[in-house]
């Protein structure tokens, strides 16, 4: 029997971020996130990059088919 379960009231991940040198006096700030409870994990140079990955990890779909 497949139960709906509610959304989680809150999520908990962990985010690294280092910079990274180019050559010629310039960094770039890398960064690598971890969804704690699944593991899940992404790297990203750029925002919009974190932001597509917590995006999907916490869609509305997974709340209910996401058997924790």
């Amino acid at each position: 029997m497949e139960e709906n379960r509610l959304p989680r009231q809150s999520e908990l991940f962990t985010v690294r971020l280092w910079p990274e040198e180019l050559g010629a006096g310039q960094i770039e700030w890398r960064g690598k996130v971890q969804h704690a409870l699944s593991g899940r994990t992404g790297y990203f140079r750029e925002w919009s990059a974190l932001i597509a990955f917590l995006t999907q990890v916490l869609a509305p779909e997974r709340a209910t088919t996401d058997p924790r």
